[in-house]
């Protein structure tokens, strides 16, 4: 099932259009803290995001970039529409569904005017730490994912992706990058401290956390647990449907059409595992470690990660 949303596609293709004509530094700015990319997002924005009343139902899949949320949002969507199709599909209206761009924090400040008259469930997307969310996330206990991928391999997807995606500021080496992305100074702001921030959530009872790594090992089995704390009735043969259509060599093969010509082809690009050997350093190999050990370890947030597994050499 091939979702394209061509929010999403005009907003990204005006963004690198965009890009494409400014500075490295002009394509950043700071937000209450945070840096974020500037053809994404506003201050303006971010102001009207504040007013959103967020439902019991609401569906919010939370990650940093490069974490795997495009993916994991195709498995989430699917789920969600393979349900209401099958039970309630006098509810299902895609065309409202897809309307928006994906990402809660990306739009134009009537956005959240406009969402607040959708039919239920709304899915949604997002990048920002959960400081961050307008507070009825958690206090009308929307359902929230939070998707967790190795710090490394996120580190290296990050940077290859800043080289391609003209909106984000490019870098001449890894070296460079990761200098920034350790201290912050990158769309988003520091994954780090998205982690760390998420250690104050993750026990809500609304609150879910998947790993990019179980996710890759066994769709199937990610899915299904997906499914269930959503609440939807889905049986072994609709989780298995749900897995087999979003794989990553189906969702690259289909991204031009799903995703636009210029984002579509460099929006997926290995989809892999410790993909971070090829980049890491001895040096930034010590760093990641010791800001781990610091700020992660022996947390609920750094115990999903298994770090030892996934990022040791």
């Amino acid at each position: 099932m091939l979702y394209v949303r061509q929010k999403f596609i005009d907003v990204l293709e005006k963004a690198m259009e965009d890009g494409k004509k400014m500075s490295p530094e002009e394509k950043l700015f700071t937000y209450d803290g945070v840096v974020y990319p500037t053809t994404l997002c506003s201050p303006k924005v971010f102001k009207a995001m504040e007013s959103f009343e967020a439902r019991s139902d609401d569906v919010l899949l939370s990650g940093y970039c490069k974490s795997g949320t495009n993916w994991v949002g195709q498995v989430v969507t699917d789920l969600v529409v393979t349900s209401t199709k099958k039970h309630e599909p006098h509810k299902l209206n895609e065309k409202l569904l897809l309307a928006e761009f994906p990402y809660f924090e990306i739009g134009d400040t009537k956005k959240y005017e406009r969402m607040n008259t959708y039919p239920p469930r709304r899915v949604m997307f997002t990048h920002l730490r959960p400081d961050k969310f307008p507070e009825t996330f958690f206090k009308n206990k929307a359902k929230i994912l939070l998707l967790i991928r190795n710090p490394k391999d996120v580190a290296t997807s990050f940077f290859h992706f800043s080289n391609t995606f003209t909106a984000y500021p490019p870098y001449d080496t890894f070296g460079e990058f990761f200098s920034a992305l350790m201290i912050g100074k990158m769309p988003w702001g520091s994954y780090i401290e998205f982690l760390c921030t998420w250690n104050k959530y993750i026990d809500k009872e609304n609150v879910l956390p998947v790993t990019y790594e179980e996710m890759k090992e066994d769709t199937v089995t990610g899915a299904k647990k997906i499914a269930e704390f959503l609440e939807l009735n889905l049986n072994e043969e609709d989780i298995h449907g749900v897995a087999e259509r979003s794989t990553f060599k189906s969702m690259k093969e289909n991204a031009k059409t799903t995703h636009g010509e210029m984002f579509g082809k460099i929006l997926f690009r290995k989809g892999g595992v410790s993909d971070w050997k090829s980049l890491f350093s001895e040096e930034n190999n010590q760093e990641m470690d010791a800001i781990f050990q610091k700020r992660l370890a022996g947390t609920k947030v750094g115990e999903k990660i298994k770090y030892d597994v996934y990022c040791k050499t």
